[in-house]
């Protein structure tokens, strides 16, 4: 069984703005669970598509009831893979995620979609999915609960966090600020940047691989 999450909102903010703002959005004082991220892959497509991979790092505090069940030395801290697809032509931006530890224990698939509103095109139009699934017998169920619960805060949060960096840019930079400005940016910055990332990506991949042992982790 697996636990399926869907929503679907507006942002009063333009396409460009709200991709702009997505990329700078950390840190933010409603996502301080968002510990690091690294940009471990970036390229621009022939057919102008922004393509990234960035790797995440957030807290992972288990419930009271769990911390009673499972060991003691489980990480605290959860890593997740994000790839994302830019195309400023069509004006739609998706993301995906997934965590690459604690997988027995739990996997959150999430897929996010950012496109022009089609009634109102200065707004932008967010869909989010999420599948949570469990494979410890036994307890799935409740730990299902808990992942779905805690992602609906974890995604209340982020959207307070890219409301209030939108609200910072538009502040500081005003409108003629452009996604290409900011793409540019990124894309510099990530040269620089990548393979000291994509070193750390390889290592925490190694250490959160399955280890052949009792616990679930």
């Amino acid at each position: 069984m697996v636990k399926h999450f869907f929503s679907e909102t507006d942002i009063k903010s333009s396409w460009d703005q709200v991709v702009s703002a997505f990329w700078q959005r950390y840190p933010n004082p409603f996502s301080k669970h968002v510990l690091t991220e690294d940009v471990i892959h970036r390229e621009v497509t022939p057919e102008n598509k922004l393509i990234t991979r960035r790797l995440l790092t957030k807290t992972n505090r288990l419930p009271r009831w769990a911390e009673k069940i499972f060991p003691s030395n489980l990480s605290r801290s959860v890593f997740i893979i994000e790839d994302s697809i830019v195309d400023p032509k069509s004006k739609t931006f998706t993301t995906f995620t997934w965590n690459i530890n604690h997988r027995r224990l739990m996997v959150v698939i999430e897929k996010c979609f950012f496109g022009m509103n089609s009634e109102k095109q200065a707004w932008t139009r967010v869909q989010r999915e999420a599948w949570i699934s469990s494979a410890v017998f036994g307890f799935s169920r409740a730990i299902q609960e808990f992942g779905l619960a805690r992602f609906k805060s974890n995604q209340a949060k982020a959207m307070k966090g890219l409301e209030y960096t939108l609200a910072n840019l538009q502040a500081s930079e005003g409108p003629s600020r452009t996604l290409k400005d900011t793409a540019k940016e990124a894309t510099e910055k990530a040269k620089e940047t990548a393979l000291a990332a994509t070193e750390k990506a390889k290592n925490l991949a190694t250490a959160a691989a399955p280890q052949k042992s009792s616990h679930f982790v």
